[in-house]
């Protein structure tokens, strides 16, 4: 039987990272999505076992110590980790799983040695800071101040671009769908 790939997806916050995963997980039933887990509160229409596995801060740390995570990150104080188990099982059924990280997690899978992943990396740039900073004020959903820490992390995100096998930048979601397209066929 054929492997699945894990294809690893990054973009500063605010780069429509979870919007290009959906579309390209709408466009091929193929594909699945790693669902993490996360000590964050759910954002409104958020699902328990469908966005995110919700879980208090203790339960990701006990899971942690378990060693249940492939990769696992802190940003913006609330942890999210991808399970090990969730990823490894569907790739020996066939079953390409997207995952969407951050940098944090990507520098983790890149110095894992013991993984036999077949893995595609891609990373979405901004246009421009401005269109960035437009983003994430016009989704409203943090402070100025931390709309002005999201664009400091980014600005160091944007310098680790070169782990990823390839960069594509988002000026139209669905044309960055069809570049990702592209580059996982």
């Amino acid at each position: 039987m054929k492997k699945g790939k894990l294809i690893v997806i990054s973009a500063p916050s605010g780069c429509g990272k979870t919007t290009i995963v959906e579309r390209l997980i709408l466009r091929h039933p193929d594909l699945k999505r790693s669902i993490s887990y996360t000590t964050r509160t759910p954002r409104a229409g958020e699902i328990y076992g469908q966005d995110y596995f919700f879980i208090s801060r203790d339960e990701f740390i006990e899971k942690k110590k378990q060693n249940f995570f492939l990769e696992s990150a802190e940003v913006f104080g609330r942890y999210y980790g991808t399970s090990k188990d969730f990823v490894a099982d569907h790739i020996s059924r066939g079953i390409s799983i997207v995952l969407a990280i951050d940098v944090q997690g990507m520098k983790q899978l890149k110095q894992q040695s013991d993984r036999d992943l077949s893995m595609i990396s891609i990373f979405i740039m901004p246009p421009s800071e401005e269109v960035l900073r437009n983003r994430l004020e016009n989704r409203k959903t943090e402070t100025q101040e931390e709309i002005t820490k999201r664009l400091e992390i980014a600005r160091d995100e944007i310098k680790s671009k070169s782990l990823y096998d390839f960069v594509l930048v988002n000026n139209k979601v669905d044309q960055v769908v069809k570049s990702i397209e592209e580059v996982i066929t």
